[in-house]
């Protein structure tokens, strides 16, 4: 497996796992574009790979992600004569872009585990929202910020409302309310609550754990199928869960799992693979 060099993130695999550190503490690791790019050439990198499970995001020295870049919206600005004179709007990339990401991250085969510490807001709530499990820090601070800035979360409001229905989303977004990692937890942004850093690392140990319980390939097939209901007429879902079911079951993995069961013992995959081995790290 080859993963991007990055210049704002960390990469570092892990046994099943590759850890994705967000790495711009002088602006609370606020979403650059230039982040984005290299979060989705990371996530296309390893889209196929079975052997990343799980993916973990979290951000350097206390905080997870203050939002979006601030500059880039400053360059936006600042190029917004000449690029709509040329037909293109760069607001609307800029902000399309980040779009494109968070749903890239959300269709993910992989367990995608945020670890959510400082501050989650703006853009680091939408990555929140897409994770498959979510663990925060009792005083982190969430909030979606931007209609005290005068714009609308656009790209993430879809995902908050998928996460916590439409009732909660607009009270939140609509306030520009600022909470803790425990009302997170209550609003089931969050699942798990940490009171300290080693209680974190603990949570976080045992969700990997648990994930290489869990078969890869069928992890991947139960994840799409949950991200397509509502979105697919139920009959025709229920179909496609049918074919899924009987590959899955004719498997080599459906085999081992169904062999591991009768002889009592662990799965091929559930096997512990080794220590911790870095791949790659920023520049």
């Amino acid at each position: 497996m080859t993963l991007p060099t990055t210049e704002t993130l960390l990469l570092d695999k892990r046994d099943h796992a590759l850890f994705i550190t967000l790495n711009r503490p002088k602006a609370r690791n606020a979403m650059s574009l230039q982040m984005v790019h290299e979060l989705m050439a990371t996530f296309e990198a390893i889209a196929l790979n079975p052997d990343i499970r799980a993916v973990v995001l979290r951000g350097t020295e206390g905080h997870f992600c203050a939002g979006g870049d601030i500059k880039d919206m400053a360059n936006a600005r600042g190029q917004l004569a000449a690029k709509k004179a040329a037909g293109v709007d760069p607001f609307f990339e800029l902000n399309r872009e980040f779009g494109r990401l968070i749903t890239m991250v959300n269709q993910a085969q992989q367990v995608v585990v945020a670890v959510l510490e400082g501050a989650v807001l703006g853009g680091g709530f939408g990555l929140a929202c897409v994770s498959d499990v979510a663990i925060a820090a009792a005083d982190a601070q969430f909030g979606l910020p931007e209609t005290g800035l005068g714009i609308p979360p656009a790209q993430i409001a879809p995902f908050v409302v998928a996460r916590i229905g439409l009732t909660q989303a607009r009270r939140l977004a609509l306030l520009g309310a600022r909470f803790t990692g425990l009302e997170a937890k209550s609003l089931g942004i969050v699942h798990e609550v940490g009171e300290t850093s080693e209680a974190i690392e603990s949570l976080l140990q045992t969700t990997l754990a648990q994930v290489k319980r869990c078969a890869p390939g069928a992890n991947a097939t139960t994840k799409k199928l949950m991200l397509a209901v509502g979105q697919t007429p139920l009959e025709s879902l229920l179909d496609e869960a049918a074919k899924d079911f009987s590959a899955a079951v004719s498997s080599q993995e459906g085999q081992e799992g169904t062999m591991a069961f009768i002889q009592k013992r662990k799965p091929a995959w559930a096997a512990i693979v080794g220590t911790e081995t870095p791949v790659a790290t920023a520049k």
